[in-house]
């Protein structure tokens, strides 16, 4: 009986928007209460307060003409009713389609091909299904013919190096692979069995991929093994998409500060009281506080913000949540 009315309870407070109805949503206010306050507090420390503060985490290279690179994600069929910015390298992380059909794919490619970009590089997305040919095989899309690539980069756990004016080059590294979400997606593995130790190129500018890293952008549903491998290389930009909800960008350091966010953001959660007891739980949040002051301090004071040498991570994804529409701006960083 109590457990039936923790249900309904449950239900209702889904129904007036005060808790999530999906792990694919943002948690709520009341979903952060709940699950851990000070990893709530924490994160609102870290990427409202914190990193804004260290100001922008890199700059283009002076007296270089910077290379604009312009990131989407999460079209599922559709294209945008707003303009697409001109840029150098235009980039787009996965789930071009719904159903992942050869035509629903060629359609997209050729709108991407369309584009005024000198280079168009694509991974696939788990809604992708033509592209993994297993379940190309599984669910009978093998009759469609073949997707014609020309004119993009299809990366599929492969990097390519982009040449453009003044000698400028790019090293780019796509895979669109994704922790398993469910039967009939493509390009899917095992979160205990991630693929990712030691695959990506260690001179990579540019990484792309469809799955975000854990604890960033990621509504908690990132891939571990990948942050890791993203700690390995520290790419200058590292795009994604896949959590739609999580659209945004976010400076990555790869520091003392982001290592203790990290920290305590992997922990499980366990409710209020259990962080009201003195734990490694509240050392984590400390030294967020600590490190990211004392960076902040560094900087300003000592340097400059014009000294950052981080990188950036960017959700790209166009769709806005599981609205059926692309209302989220495009993402524009120049490199």
């Amino acid at each position: 009986m109590f457990t039936l009315a923790l249900h309904h309870l449950n239900t209702l407070l889904q129904l007036l928007h005060l808790r999530r109805a999906s792990p694919w949503n943002p948690p709520t206010p009341l979903d952060w209460l709940l699950a851990s306050p000070l990893q709530y507090l924490t994160q609102l420390l870290y990427r409202h307060v914190l990193l804004p503060l260290r100001g922008r985490p890199f700059h283009p290279p002076r007296g270089r003409r910077p290379i604009r690179v312009v990131c989407l994600s999460d079209t599922h069929n559709l294209i945008p009713g707003y303009a697409v910015p001109d840029g150098d390298v235009l980039v787009h992380c996965g789930d071009l389609t719904v159903g992942g059909t050869v035509a629903e794919l060629q359609k997209q490619v050729d709108w991407l091909r369309g584009l005024g970009h000198r280079w168009k590089v694509v991974v696939g997305g788990n809604h992708d299904a033509w592209v993994d040919e297993g379940v190309r095989e599984e669910l009978g899309l093998g009759v469609g013919g073949e997707v014609d690539w020309t004119g993009v980069e299809y990366l599929c756990d492969r990097g390519v190096e982009l040449e453009f004016e003044g000698g400028r080059r790019l090293n780019v590294y796509g895979w669109g692979a994704v922790p398993w979400c469910g039967e009939g997606f493509a390009l899917q593995y095992q979160r205990e069995k991630h693929p990712w130790q030691g695959r990506i190129p260690d001179e990579t500018d540019l990484l792309v991929t469809h799955t975000p890293p854990r604890h960033h952008l990621d509504l908690g549903l990132g891939c571990a093994g990948l942050l890791d491998e993203v700690w390995r290389v520290k790419p200058k930009l590292h795009v994604f998409g896949h959590t739609h909800y999580g659209y945004g960008k976010e400076a990555v350091y790869y520091d003392e500060c982001q290592r203790a966010y990290e920290s305590l953001m992997s922990r499980p959660q366990r409710g209020p009281f259990y962080d009201m007891i003195p734990s490694a739980r509240w050392t984590d949040a400390f030294n967020v506080f600590w490190y990211g002051v004392s960076n902040i301090l560094w900087k300003w004071i000592m340097l400059g913000p014009g000294t950052n040498n981080g990188g950036l991570m960017a959700n790209v994804s166009l769709m806005y949540g599981n609205s059926g529409k692309l209302r989220n701006p495009v993402t524009v960083v120049d490199l």
